[in-house]
């Protein structure tokens, strides 16, 4: 027997060499991401595009719609001649991913399909700080199973759950190693998470921090896709998640972009993590209180869901509340003189405000803007552009959805 034949029978009989299962999926890949990216096209076009051959792209498209990735819809002439074919879009509407958020004041959470329709969404209000760890997921969990069970009722299947968190993660493992505003301290988060909603091994589990994933998710917004972005949370904790060429710089440990715990006062007040005059003492949302509306702060207001919260100051700006407009320019103040930091260090295109920054970002951003051109070595070029988000309050949870939705876009397999 030779060589080829003796390995052929060695593999058994139905069974593709190792290489070219990887071929295909790597064309798989290809087919998806072309039609993703400049879709509606015909297979013609695909084939064009892709340097593939008609009949290896309609092989590819055949198992691309069976596993519901891609769908055919109307008809396209392609040349002069011949008989229109059909275009190829994107479907995904039998596959979801689900985006998960702990925050120090409620959980989140927000399921989308393939094409990103939303499918589900729920927010409440919850004190992780006061519940801990196990509680605080258990909770989530419970959140979590019900937009499963409604994903299953409908004939979705779940790829995969992203979690957003508010502290520094492992990714290696989805643990949280530190969270100052929650008070959790290496918290096997996707462990626990897996168990309490039995997954199969097939369903990921991923966990980031809030402000990487919502980087993501603005960057990946439309008209927001900047090479070099810069994303700053904007709720009791301060944090940035930071794009550099176009993807997540983590640093070498994972744990970058802890914006709000860069000493800004060191005559000022503690911080939550220990040390003293962090930013996040001066403009996290609990400080924005305290200064622009301590009337809130006495009635314990900081419990409070921090979007109503930060549509409470909004209304008080709008009507023109002195102590609010004050407030508010204080707090600019220090925000500039933290943004001066990323801008001198990073350079970004632009940096993007989130959470109740971005909502009162009109009242922000001259106090914020004189500050940091102020404080910009290089002068006006090197002064990025600030923005508000275009995502508020949801961005974390959606770039907690949209990893999983890459990751189904790099392994169509997985569907």
């Amino acid at each position: 027997m030779s060589q080829s034949a003796a390995g052929a029978a060695a593999r058994g009989p139905g069974r593709a060499p190792a290489d070219q299962v990887a071929v295909r999926r790597a064309n798989l890949v290809r087919v998806l991401g072309e039609v993703r990216s400049a879709g509606p096209l015909s297979r013609a076009t695909v084939a064009r595009h892709t340097g593939l051959t008609r009949a290896t792209v309609s092989s590819l498209v055949t198992e691309l719609i069976e596993r519901g990735l891609l769908r055919e819809t109307d008809f396209q002439q392609d040349g002069t001649v011949g008989r229109p074919g059909r275009r190829l879009e994107i479907d995904g509407r039998a596959v979801a991913a689900l985006g998960l958020e702990i925050n120090s004041r409620y959980l989140a959470a927000w399921s989308t399909d393939l094409a990103g329709r939303t499918l589900s969404e729920r927010r409440v209000v919850h004190d992780a700080t006061r519940e801990g760890a196990e509680r605080t997921i258990r909770a989530l969990a419970a959140i979590a199973a019900e937009l499963l069970g409604e994903a299953r009722a409908a004939g979705v299947h779940t790829a995969g759950i992203g979690v957003a968190v508010p502290g520094p993660v492992d990714a290696a493992d989805g643990s949280v190693r530190a969270a100052p505003n929650l008070g959790w301290r290496d918290v096997p988060v996707a462990r626990l998470l897996r168990e309490l909603l039995g997954l199969a091994d097939e369903v990921a589990v991923v966990v980031d921090n809030e402000a990487n994933l919502a980087a993501l998710a603005e960057r990946g917004h439309a008209g927001s896709r900047a090479a070099d972005l810069v994303y700053v949370t904007g709720e009791t904790g301060i944090g940035a998640g930071i794009v550099a060429d176009g993807g997540l710089l983590r640093g070498a440990g994972g744990f970058s972009g802890e914006l709000g715990h860069l000493q800004v006062d060191p005559a000022g007040e503690r911080c939550a993590c220990g040390r003293i005059g962090c930013l996040e003492t001066k403009v996290g949302l609990t400080a924005a209180i305290r200064t622009a509306a301590p009337d809130l702060a006495a009635n314990g207001a900081v419990t409070r869901d921090p979007q109503e919260l930060a549509g409470e100051l909004l209304r008080r700006a709008v009507e023109g509340d002195p102590r609010v407009l004050g407030g508010l320019d204080e707090i600019g103040r220090w925000l500039g003189i933290g943004l001066a930091i990323p801008v001198n260090l990073l350079n970004p295109e632009v940096i993007v405000l989130g959470g109740y920054f971005a909502t009162v970002a009109p009242y922000l951003l001259p106090a914020a803007m004189r500050e940091l051109r102020e404080r910009a070595v290089a002068g006006d070029p090197a002064v990025s552009r600030v923005t508000g988000s275009a995502l508020g309050f949801t961005a974390a949870v959606r770039g907690a959805a949209g990893v999983i939705v890459e990751e189904v876009f790099a392994d169509p397999a997985r569907a």
